[in-house]
């Protein structure tokens, strides 16, 4: 890892030693300004106040001294001017000080007041996702700024929506389209080496290797159909399943590919069952590439530990397997489509690079997360998180 990769963290993860500061909003910033401004204005009005009862009072002690200059002075006339003039400084400072907390107030609310639509459009916007394009802000109002930004989200949005459809249905079409060649070329080979005559030994062997190159494109296609609707479809077959279950029903299809390499399988479940909401279909698949990718992608005579349980919160499934120490670089970039370590690497899509992307796409499909680690000592560390069900209501899990 770069060193910096390393200084970066998650989204909402403060960095070591470093002081994080409140943030300061839109409205906070308004309101003091307003304080501010209102407070300046009343300070130079009271001084303009001031110097005005000064100059009154130095006007009216010269046109004392030039009507009576034999005339004896009168002081009682000066003190009563001058504390005239103070009582209307005390006043006015009170008047300033008494506004300047009532313009803090009003500021907050009438700051409130012209940023609500943004703090609605705010909400609105976070609340839309993928799974939710269709739905607009469709802000009420007259045609200001505000209205015409609320109107640029909504046009972003729709472009958003017709892209995520698009790609949906390209990919859904072209992998439903290629299926119809790809039988036609099976039936062929079958019928080419099913005729009476003997079969030449060649055309055999390349029966064999038309078939296996054909269902690799099937089951890519196959990958590629889930990977769409995980990532842009719904959630079909909704159930409240254990994944324990699902783990030890993955484990038991593959005991003949387990034996077969002479892998070592350590599983290990909490005592709740760790109970899961989602599509049936899609959980059970994302089982199913995670125990293939730790078959697969292991040395002859090397182990397995499955793990199942959760925290209250979450349930966790954590796949770790041995094997060669590999890049953890590379290893962050393998839940995205067609990426492998190597050249040679095969896995549950026969070497295309689907399995941990497809098992990214149905983590976050069900509000989830896979987390990707290469383990100190050699191998890989598969851990699944995803939200407990509120209602544990056993269903069958297919083997």
């Amino acid at each position: 890892m770069s060193a910096q990769e390393a200084t970066m963290t998650a989204p909402g993860m403060r960095r070591p030693g470093r002081r994080v500061l409140p943030r300061r909003s839109v409205r906070a910033r308004l309101t003091a300004w307003y304080s501010v401004l209102f407070l300046l204005s009343g300070a130079v009005l009271l001084a303009i106040t001031g110097g005005v009862g000064a100059s009154v009072s130095s006007v009216a002690r010269a046109h004392s001294a030039t009507q009576g200059g034999t005339q004896p002075p009168q002081p009682e006339a000066a003190t009563i001017h001058a504390a005239v003039s103070h009582s209307l400084l005390v006043g006015s400072a009170v008047a300033l000080g008494v506004m300047t907390v009532a313009s803090l107030v009003l500021g907050w609310i009438v700051a409130g007041r012209v940023l609500r639509p943004l703090r609605v459009m705010t909400a609105a916007t976070q609340r839309i996702s993928e799974e939710n394009l269709h739905e607009r802000l469709a802000m009420p109002g007259p045609g200001d700024e505000l209205k015409d930004l609320a109107d640029t989200i909504d046009g972003l949005l729709e472009r958003l929506e017709g892209a995520f459809a698009a790609q949906r249905g390209f990919v859904a079409n072209a992998s439903h389209e290629l299926r119809t060649p790809l039988t036609t070329m099976r039936a062929c080979v079958d019928v080419a080496v099913a005729k009476p005559e003997p079969v030449p030994p060649q055309t055999v062997v390349l029966a064999g290797r038309l078939r296996t190159e054909l269902d690799r494109v099937d089951q890519l296609l196959d990958g590629f159909l889930v990977l769409a609707r995980a990532q842009h479809g719904g959630l079909p077959g909704q159930a409240t399943i254990s994944l324990e279950y699902v783990v030890s029903a993955a484990l038991a299809v593959r005991a003949e590919a387990i034996a077969a390499r002479r892998l070592i399988v350590h599983h290990a479940s909490g005592p709740d069952g760790t109970w899961v909401r989602g599509s049936q279909a899609l959980l059970c698949r994302m089982v199913d590439n995670v125990i293939d990718n730790a078959i697969a992608h292991n040395t002859d005579g090397g182990w397995i530990s499955a793990t199942t349980g959760s925290d209250g919160r979450l349930a966790r499934l954590v796949v770790e397997t041995g094997g060669d120490i590999l890049d953890p670089q590379q290893v962050a970039h393998l839940a995205q489509p067609f990426r492998r370590l190597r050249a040679d690497r095969t896995g549950s899509d026969n070497g295309a690079g689907l399995g941990l992307s497809i098992v990214a796409a149905i983590a976050s499909a069900h509000r989830g997360t896979l987390d990707l680690q290469a383990r100190p000592g050699g191998g890989l560390c598969v851990a699944v998180a995803l939200p407990l069900a509120t209602q544990t209501v056993p269903v069958g899990v297919p083997a």
